[in-house]
């Protein structure tokens, strides 16, 4: 029994969703940065430059309105900024405009799958609106500031500490990038930083009443590495106490490449941070009659899809696959509602097959439903084999269409014919090298089918019917 097992680590999430804005939350600078030189969009307001006012996006707050929605959680009726003072490089200003006391979303809550097929529930404490700050990349002696992103417009959720383990952690960080996504509130661009994930974990003797000291492992940009720096910071922080040494509350950066935490700087508390609030910006007041017009143009979310796959008999790793990208969940409900489960189930294997990772989803072509529909009755009447339906399907995501045509332009299409297959099965029989298979056959050892059946396949080039040639052989054999 390991040192490990008698502790239990607790860990809360603190996840910063950039919005899917054009602008930025209060200038009219240009929201979308990728691929864009250092410092090209800002405005004089994102500089902080004297006189600057600040004008809230109002689509940033119809996005919060629709991520409350997806939290399972209350918007506020009335929510309003505040300043947070800190001095960096990356803000100009010198305070953040967040939203400390009154944020826009409420309590709430998420449910996210584990691999086992449980679900861990994660309460959701708030979530709040703010302006993110700029970007410094540090080389040795220096940095550079790219203030690109500074008043990029966030949604900050902040989760309870319900997380127990670094598997629950990846599970809860995945399921919000789904739900963000699919409610179309973030583009979910991880490797631009469109949502970035603050693990606050501590460790505890199992039973304890109180929770350790946390350390806050700051911008992981996914899952993968949300679940090894609460697995590094888990071990790190045990080997400290069993040494008789504290655990120091402080942020700390993970080093992917490395794959350990490192300290950055002692945490603040609130009052460090002098909040007051921005006497600039008026409050939002929201009627329930606007919230609900808001969340009423919410697409169809995780758990949605999940209760519809549910009659499909599918295994989790494939709804976790299909799932990955809202593409694919689409694609396999709208083949479940003009077709049958049968035919849905099929179009689930084949793009759960096609994928090699549920956190990167591959961008492919969105079919036409009638040509899956074609695809799965091929299959259902053996006109094709599984091998032949997994390349038209791969076909079909790279943009071919008709794949009844594409199988007979490549010569999938199996041979049903029974006179045909009958001859082929009666030269494969009378043929010497088979004698020892059939022999085997009738001695009882059914697994000598197999040689004669991959004969037929190769006389027929591939495209003989196995079932049926299968079935005529036993015929002949007795």
């Amino acid at each position: 029994m390991s040192v490990y097992d008698d502790y239990e680590m607790t860990i809360g999430v603190e996840c910063h969703v950039q919005l899917a804005t054009k602008t930025k939350l209060f200038s009219r600078a240009d929201n979308d940065a990728r691929d864009k030189d250092p410092n090209t969009c800002v405005g004089i307001i994102d500089y902080g430059l004297p006189g600057m006012l600040p004008v809230l996006n109002r689509e940033a707050v119809r996005l919060a309105v629709k991520a409350g929605k997806a939290l399972n959680a209350d918007v506020a009726n009335v929510s309003r900024f505040d300043r947070k003072h800190y001095f960096y490089p990356d803000l100009p200003k010198g305070y953040q405009t967040t939203q400390m006391y009154q944020p826009i979303i409420l309590a709430g809550h998420v449910d996210a799958p584990l691999e086992d097929g449980s679900t861990v529930r994660v309460r959701i404490h708030h979530a709040h609106l703010e302006e993110d700050a700029g970007k410094l990349t540090h080389f040795g002696e220096y940095s550079l500031v790219d203030l690109n992103r500074a008043g990029t417009p966030l949604i900050e959720i902040v989760s309870e500490p319900d997380i127990h383990s670094a598997a629950a952690a990846r599970a809860y960080a995945t399921e919000l990038y789904r739900l963000m996504t699919y409610a179309g509130v973030t583009h979910g661009d991880l490797y631009h930083g469109n949502m970035r994930f603050d693990v606050n974990i501590s460790v505890a003797k199992k039973g304890a009443t109180e929770l350790g000291k946390r350390a806050e492992v700051k911008n992981l940009n996914s899952f993968r590495s949300v679940e090894r720096a609460a697995e590094y910071e888990f071990e790190r922080q045990i080997d400290l106490l069993e040494r008789g040494e504290k655990v120091v509350q402080e942020t700390r950066g993970w080093n992917d490449d490395k794959q350990v935490t490192t300290s950055q700087r002692s945490k603040e508390d609130a009052q460090d941070y002098r909040y007051m609030p921005d006497a600039d910006i008026p409050p939002i007041i929201l009627s329930d009659e606007e919230i609900g017009t808001i969340q009423a143009d919410v697409p169809k979310l995780p758990p949605e899809y999940r209760a519809e796959f549910a009659s499909l008999g599918v295994d989790g790793s494939v709804v976790g696959k299909i799932m990955s990208h809202q593409a694919y969940a689409d694609i396999v409900s709208t083949t479940l509602s003009q077709g049958s489960a049968g035919a849905a189930k099929r179009v689930a294997n084949w793009i759960a097959s096609s994928l090699s990772t549920d956190e990167a989803a591959i961008e492919l072509q969105t079919p036409d439903i009638d040509d899956l529909l074609t695809l799965a009755d091929m299959v259902e009447k053996a006109e094709i084999t599984s091998n032949a339906a997994s390349e038209l399907f791969n076909a079909l995501m790279n943009g071919a269409k008709n794949p009844r045509a594409l199988a007979e332009e490549r010569n999938l299409l199996q041979v049903s014919d029974e006179g045909a297959i009958a001859a082929i099965v009666d030269a494969v029989l009378s043929d010497p090298a088979s004698h020892k298979a059939v022999e085997d056959i009738r001695s009882g050892n059914d697994k000598a089918i197999g040689y004669l059946v991959g004969q037929i396949m190769k006389q027929s080039k591939g495209q003989a019917n196995p079932g049926l040639a299968q079935k005529l052989i036993r015929e002949r054999l007795g």
